[in-house]
């Protein structure tokens, strides 16, 4: 394959469909300043308790408790609710917390209890955004390219994450937390000028079908669908395993930084951009591949656990740098065919649950997997955790790969009118 199409398949989604392009290119934006308010917010919390990590480890419940809580009803209700205009609401409602936590600084007024309390009305906005924007990318695309788009919406994410906190720590030290949170508040505007912008006429129609459930009921119904959708339940199991035992491995990287390679902030910042840049490469390489393959999800978990276990060994800067590369690129991977691997699978009609269902076993485990890191790491120190769930998230995969073979669990093929039901082939038909 040449260089030029090479090229041209990983950004394929971007040359072909213009409101992906407006949403792509207000996410560039968007998700810059979203890094750069996720660091000043933890560094002012700091700078009002007086250091305190009890405190920061308090704003991570306030950011993700919300989600745990009640991150299934909001599958339930962007079932319900027109995607784009969800997204201008959510969106908006992200604005002006932001604006709100940059008013608080900039005028030098804030206590630590207003900073809690806004971090938890984002992470409550996050309920019905978070599914709805996943949900809205077929939308914008469609499925044969949906793959695609998940991935490049993976490498934005990440390449945002390198550049986002490294922008946030110039400003913090020169102009302070108020002109991060005031950058995050405009880069908002980005995103729902995007979203004005997109012609109705060209996003893919989606069938919800003709009655719409209760809200319990709904959630009923995604919970029934996900248990007996045999690739589904297998990509939500393994999704369980590794984000609640592995996932959170990223915290442990000052402990890593300070006792195991006696090292200072320099080298923190070092590790923490290799994974980014790992992680990017990872998303380019999924959206090269513009496919879903349970294969890929279950190799790039295994692949996962074993880089965890290669960290576990590292005592240098060096291996410890290449080890956390080939970790980013290896969890890149496995995040964005997880998440393909599901959209190419579900119905229209409960898309938004089952991604609501997907992002609560990635988001919402966070709490507990949070405590278990600590709790283990403090127990039988970094090195030892690292091996341990490593070896677990390696042998999760593995069950997942026996799992497969035996009951001969596949993705059927829905990027073609072969593979589509009725109220699919309306989806594909319609833009042809």
């Amino acid at each position: 394959m040449s260089v030029a199409s090479a090229s041209s398949r990983t950004f394929a989604s971007l040359r072909r469909h213009r409101n992906y392009r407006l949403y792509f290119g207000g996410q560039v934006v968007s998700l810059s300043g979203t890094w750069m308010q996720n660091v000043a917010q933890a560094w002012f919390v700091l700078e009002l308790t007086h250091g305190s990590a009890y405190a920061v480890g308090a704003l991570a419940v306030c950011q993700f408790a919300p989600y745990a809580l009640f991150g299934l009803f909001g599958g339930s209700l962007a079932d319900r609710l027109n995607a784009r205009s969800t997204l201008v609401f959510t969106q908006t409602a992200l604005l002006c917390i932001a604006a709100a936590l940059a008013g608080l600084a900039l005028t030098h007024s804030a206590q630590v209890w207003e900073v809690f309390l806004l971090a938890t009305a984002s992470g409550s906005v996050l309920i019905l955004d978070t599914p709805v924007r996943q949900a809205f990318t077929i939308q914008m695309v469609g499925r044969p390219e949906l793959p695609n788009a998940i991935a490049l919406n993976s490498s934005l994410f990440n390449a945002s994450r390198i550049f986002g906190p490294a922008i946030a720590g110039l400003l913090i030290a020169t102009t302070g937390v108020g002109i991060c949170f005031l950058i995050n508040a405009v880069s908002y505007v980005a995103v729902v000028i995007a979203l004005l912008l997109m012609r109705e006429s060209e996003l893919y129609p989606i069938n919800r079908g003709a009655t719409r459930p209760k809200l319990l009921r709904g959630i009923g119904e995604g919970l029934s669908y996900a248990w007996r959708t045999p690739s589904v339940r297998l990509v939500l199991l393994l999704m369980l395993v590794i984000s609640t035992l592995a996932v959170n491995f990223n915290v442990l990287l000052p402990v890593i930084t300070s006792h195991t390679l006696n090292s200072g902030p320099e080298v923190f910042g070092v590790l923490s951009a290799s994974f980014g840049v790992g992680a990017l490469a990872g998303a380019l390489v999924s959206a090269a591949l513009s496919r879903a393959s349970l294969k890929l999800v279950l190799g790039a978990g295994l692949g996962f656990g074993a880089s965890l276990l290669l960290l576990a060994t590292q005592a240098t800067v060096v291996g410890s740098c290449m080890a956390l590369v080939l970790t980013g690129v290896t969890f890149s991977l496995y995040a964005s065919q997880s998440n393909a691997s599901l959209q190419m699978v579900v119905p229209d009609r409960l898309r938004g649950r089952v991604l609501s269902l997907y992002g609560y076993v990635f988001f919402g485990t966070a709490p507990l997997g949070g405590f278990l890191t600590g709790w283990f790491s403090g127990r039988f120190g970094t090195g030892r955790f690292l091996l341990i769930v490593g070896g677990l998230a390696v042998i999760a995969a593995a069950v997942g790969v026996v799992s497969m073979r035996m009951s001969r669990t596949t993705l059927p093929d829905r990027s073609s009118r072969a593979g589509l039901g009725a109220a699919d082939a309306s989806t594909v038909t319609a833009r042809e």
